[in-house]
């Protein structure tokens, strides 16, 4: 079976380009967002992202705050107890970006239809009201009639809705523990990323721990996303900072207000891009930005055993990057 493992700076060159279609799972800060590879959207430039979330996270607060994406879809736009998403906010009311809003079942249902090819959802939800009428897309079309389009249901002859499926050109997907191979076991709340890996034309997969097979072998059953649907897999340990990784680290609340207060201005941004975002040059730097302590201290949580019945297959970091070097790709891993 193939080795997938790549650097993080060749997963964003190979499958990211100014335009796409971007999604990423999960969303809030329990959700597990591959937040880093967002970070590294913005370190390569990308621009004019057409951004699919599930639910607001810091990533796509990040991605609007910076420019970098023009378009967005997603369900709840808020952080929680953090507050409303300030970079989504200013990038909304500046006219930057277009923000397509749904409900949070209508986000799960569109990207159920994405992963069934199937060529609508039909829409039982968001339908007599402005989540329906009101497009981003079109502002000046009111009522919209192409947003959630009205059907009729051919059984009962009542009008319903459609919704258009979701089918992202990338997903970057956290998760928490893969093989080279691209199998991946998720802990903690799914946000829809079993549906987004099979839904979205290229997955990169972003694990905060690599595993042996024998891992694989053992709990088959916990294979959310299979190595089939996988381009990539990119060895990132607290990958989805600062957010949390149930099982792996706890969100890091301070940095969460930080971050928020200094994506509601354009100077707050850049500062932040140069010190969180450009500052670090490998993950030993990226680590070190975090700082160790504090990394220590997320790490000491209260979740942490669910991680207990993986840690015997769990590999250390050399060997994950003896598996990473640019010519391991060519190497089989034993199934």
């Amino acid at each position: 079976m193939p080795n997938k493992l790549i650097s993080l700076a060749e997963a964003g060159r190979r499958f990211s380009w100014d335009g796409m279609c971007y999604a990423s799972g999960a969303a809030l800060p329990v959700g597990s967002d591959a937040l880093v590879f967002g970070r590294e959207l913005l370190r390569q430039k990308r621009k004019d992202l057409h951004a699919i979330f599930h639910c607001c996270g810091q990533q796509l607060n990040l991605l609007a705050a910076a420019g970098a994406a023009t378009k967005a879809e997603c369900g709840f736009a808020a952080l929680e107890v953090v507050g409303f998403a300030n970079g989504l906010r200013r990038a909304v009311e500046s006219g930057r970006l277009a923000l397509e809003d749904y409900s949070n079942l209508a986000m799960a249902l569109r990207l159920l239809g994405g992963a069934l090819n199937w060529p609508f959802v039909p829409a039982t939800v968001n339908i007599g009201s402005d989540l329906q009428d009101r497009s981003a897309f079109a502002p000046d079309a009111y009522p919209s009639r192409e947003k959630i389009p009205a059907i009729t249901d051919p059984f009962s002859g009542k009008e319903i809705g459609a919704f258009s499926p979701l089918k992202p050109d990338v997903a970057a997907i956290h998760v928490t523990l893969a093989d080279a191979n691209g199998n991946a076991i998720l802990l903690g709340t799914e946000w829809s990323r079993f549906e987004l890996s099979r839904a979205a034309k290229r997955v990169v997969v972003i694990a905060d721990a690599i595993v042996d097979p024998g891992c694989i072998r053992q709990y088959p059953n916990l294979v959310r996303i299979p190595e089939l649907l996988v381009e990539a897999v990119v060895y990132w340990p607290f990958a989805a900072w600062p957010h949390s990784s149930p099982g792996m680290y706890d969100m890091d609340e301070e940095h969460m207000f930080f971050m928020n207060k200094a994506l509601a201005s354009e100077q707050g941004t850049a500062d932040y891009i140069r010190d969180f975002v450009e500052s670090y040059s490998d993950l030993d730097s990226y680590l070190d930005m975090i700082g160790r302590d504090k990394i220590a201290h997320l790490s000491d949580s209260v979740s942490s055993f669910l991680l207990d019945p993986y840690r015997r297959w769990i590999l250390p970091a050399d060997e994950v990057a003896r598996l990473t070097a640019p010519d391991a790709g060519s190497k089989e891993i034993a199934a």
